[in-house]
Formats: structure tokens, sequence, C-alpha cells
């Protein structure tokens, strides 16, 4: 957030995503983080051409909340999404998983480790668990990729 003035502990603030509430969150603590030192300890760098440090700093607010959430509601995705309990109840019972999430389609290399990982596992069943964020420059749409 911008400023904290005037939340106070305790105070129940809607969280949105897109405009819809997907939860309340009972604020207990209001710091100001160092955003520096963030990117370093999570990204391993500072610098401003990582994309991700660069949003870090750009857009994410000065101070930080956090609290207990209730409430939680999923956000409507523009494709299928499953709970992890919907995944879970898709194996079949008993049988190890070998499971890969990614964010970019698999590649080559990628079914390669797939296939020496499950060879590795015996009786196992593969699950590829595709993840969808912002993407970069030059990525497959996330809507393209889950089709």
């Amino acid at each position: 957030m911008k400023d904290v003035s005037g939340i106070k502990e305790g105070e129940k603030l809607l969280l949105k995503w897109k405009g819809e509430g997907v939860a309340v969150l009972e604020a207990s603590s209001m710091y100001k983080p160092n955003k520096v030192v963030e990117a370093k300890d999570v990204y391993g760098t500072s610098s401003l051409e990582h994309p991700t440090v660069l949003s870090l700093i750009q857009e994410t607010g000065d101070y930080y909340i956090g609290g207990n959430l209730h409430g939680i509601k999923s956000i409507a995705f523009p494709y299928p999404v499953q709970t992890p309990a919907d995944v879970r109840a898709m194996l079949p019972e008993g049988k190890p998983v070998v499971a890969f999430q990614n964010r970019n389609p698999i590649h080559r290399a990628h079914f390669e480790l797939l296939v020496c990982a499950q060879r590795d596992v015996k009786d196992s069943v593969l699950l590829v668990h595709p993840t969808c964020g912002p993407t970069q420059p030059g990525d497959i749409d996330g809507v393209v990729r889950i089709s």
C-alpha cells in the first residue's frame, strides 16, 4: 500500500483482484520493507534489469500489511483451473507421483527430464502442472498455454 496512516491494527480490509473482492485481511502488522534487500534475498539481484525486481520496486506499494485472511475465494481465470483437491482426486490412489510445474510450454529438455524422472520412480504417474502468471515479452499467453 502507498499509505497505511488510516489503517489500525485489527481493522478488516477487503482485498480485490481486478475489482472483485477475493478475501478479507484482518490487519495485525504493518511495515515499510527494504525492497532492495528483499530483491537481493529473493531474486539474488537488486538490478532493475531483472523484470520482477523492476516490478517489485516500481509497482509494489510502500508498505506491507500482514494478518489473518478470511473468506478466501478463487479469482475467475480465463481458462479452466482446478483446486488442489481436484488434482489429487484425479491421481490414482497409492501410486507415487512424479510432478513437474512450469510456467512455459514443455520443451524437449523438459520432456527428457520428465521421462528420466518417471523411469526412476517405479510404477509412478506423471503430473504436469502448468502455472500462469505475469508474462514476459515473447512468452506464449497463458490462455493459449492452458488450452
